[in-house]
């Protein structure tokens, strides 16, 4: 006989979390399965060789949604700042180097002995974002409208929005419309001169999709981005603990408000019958009966392998399996026996410590970023792969042994498929390459390197149940946005099942680790439970 329960939800990442706290809050008592042993999804903190312990995946949020962490209250479940808004740091050619750092002035000031035109321009873009930002902020938080019913609801944000963008005056609204569209080079190139920034401007558009800096509406992903943190070169925060101490957080603010969570217990299938889900059904056989079930997991994992074909309309299984998920994105971690030395920060002024405790961008030109994006095209990784790097121990010691560091090394492009070959076989190829590219920057780092930890597209689809190893739940791209995320007419958090909801990155907002998509999924749950 089955288990009953009010609410089951399906996943303890992020997004799984914040649901799981809205609906506890509200007072019902949502159940939580987590296969993994530990809650967090692809914001995990583990060791990976003795004494040294790394953001396993993502290392950095979104950030996450202001009201999100006051509800949840993280700071008294033990979240600790390690740094609130640090920098990044961009490496180039020949020695060149770029410190933007988060407070747009100073990174102004940085820009100018580059280019006195670009300074200003950084400034006046930063100054845009940040508009754009208070406009398409609130609509990351809306629920799609409907668009075959929509309610006066819908009409009256939709209307507000409007006025908003009205409000940006004539300049800054034309931006808006013809930013979206573009790629993100032409954007940067009609910014700024210096191809170091463009190149770190770029690459905020295409960070986690299947798309280069040329790529048509790849801007519009950096002003999806904008629209949670303007900061013209992305976030560079920290956690103590790693980005895992901030889902463990989450986790006890969650379990505090009454939520239960279970690890270690996969779903291995939804109980469905008559074009409704009224439970699911464990790896282990258990039966767990629910009068909702929510799914944090991507919309391909939760329609197509927890559940039969048949049991889906055949027009939104067919559509469901064109949404386009083709992960781009390798990580590698590295065990270091000290802090490696970058001679671009030679003679610079100040502790190199303090540029290096941001994040490290590898990727000098648009033309580099586009050259590693052909090789994922034509079903190859990069051999000058863009890196996105941080060195988490600079600003938590903890996580490695005393005067050790871990390096956290985020790698584009390594397509979820390779031709001729596969993943198993170019593992190992991958992580030497991705030492011998940041050895073009810190020579001496091949020298520091004890252990190291490889993760393919492939072991991100296996041992995170992302498919096709997409870090962002599926593209984020202008035909899968907003009303179209994951599919058209289906974009508010409810499924063709009843009974059934949805709350992963797959929905919108879809931006990252922001909580969102969690907050505004347990927003309209909770209007139908209480109807």
């Amino acid at each position: 006989m089955a288990t009953a329960r009010e609410v089951v939800i399906i996943g303890a990442g992020h997004n799984g979390l914040v649901t799981a706290f809205y609906l506890a809050r509200a007072g019902l008592k949502p159940l939580v399965l987590e296969r993994k042993p530990i809650v967090g999804g692809i914001a995990v903190t583990e060791e990976f060789h003795p004494g040294y312990r790394c953001p396993t995946l993502l290392h950095t949020d979104g950030p996450l949604a202001p009201e999100i962490a006051r509800d949840m209250q993280l700071e008294r479940h033990g979240l600790q700042r390690a740094s609130a808004a640090g920098g990044v740091l961009a490496l180039g050619r020949d020695g060149a180097s770029l410190f933007l750092d988060a407070d747009a002035a100073r990174a102004a000031q940085n820009i100018k002995r580059l280019s006195a035109k670009d300074a200003d321009n950084y400034r006046e873009f930063a100054r845009v974002l940040g508009r754009l930002a208070e406009v398409l902020g609130p609509v990351l938080r809306m629920t799609p409208p409907s668009l075959e019913s929509t309610g006066a609801g819908d009409i009256w944000k939709l209307l507000g929005t409007a006025r908003k963008v009205r409000g940006l005056g004539r300049k800054d609204m034309f931006r808006l419309l013809r930013w979206g569209p573009m790629a993100v080079a032409d954007l940067a190139a009609e910014m700024f001169e210096n191809d170091l920034l463009r190149a770190t401007i770029a690459a905020r558009g295409c960070f986690g999709n299947f798309l280069g800096p040329w790529s048509a509406g790849s801007a519009a992903v950096l002003l999806l981005r904008a629209a949670s943190d303007p900061q013209p070169a992305g976030y560079a925060g920290a956690y103590r603990g790693g980005l895992g101490a901030l889902t463990q957080a989450m986790a006890a603010a969650a379990r505090q408000a009454g939520a239960e969570i279970r690890t270690g217990a996969g779903v291995e299938r939804l109980a469905a019958k008559n074009g409704s889900v009224n439970g699911v059904v464990l790896a282990g056989g258990e039966e767990i009966a629910a009068k909702a079930v929510i799914s944090s997991a991507d919309p391909k994992q939760t329609f197509l392998r927890l559940m039969e074909p048949l049991q889906l309309p055949p027009d939104f299984s067919l559509r469901l399996r064109n949404y386009r998920s083709v992960g781009t994105t390798a990580k590698v971690n590295l065990a270091l026996d000290s802090l490696p030395e970058f001679p671009a920060l030679r003679g610079n002024g100040g502790k190199p410590e303090a540029a290096l405790a941001g994040r490290i961008h590898i990727g000098p030109e648009i033309d580099y970023l586009e050259r590693a994006f052909d090789a994922a095209k034509y079903g190859r990784f990069s051999e000058s792969p863009w890196l996105d790097v941080t060195l988490p121990t600079l600003t938590d010691p903890s996580l490695a042994p005393a005067g050790k560091h871990v390096m956290s090394i985020l790698v584009h492009f390594a397509p979820s498929a390779l031709r001729d070959t596969d993943w198993e076989a170019q593992c190992e190829a991958l992580g030497d390459t991705v030492v011998r590219t940041l050895a073009d920057y810190a020579p001496g780092l091949p020298q520091r390197v004890r252990a190291r930890q490889v993760l393919t597209p492939r072991d991100l689809e296996e041992s995170f149940g992302l498919t096709g190893g997409h870090i962002f739940h599926g593209e984020l791209a202008l035909d899968q946005l907003f009303t179209m995320r994951p599919l058209l007419e289906w974009a508010r958090y409810r499924t063709p099942l009843r009974g059934l909801y949805v709350c992963g990155s797959g929905t919108h907002p879809g931006n990252g680790l922001t909580g969102l998509s969690g907050a505004n999924a347990a927003r309209e749950i909770l209007k139908d439970l209480r109807s």
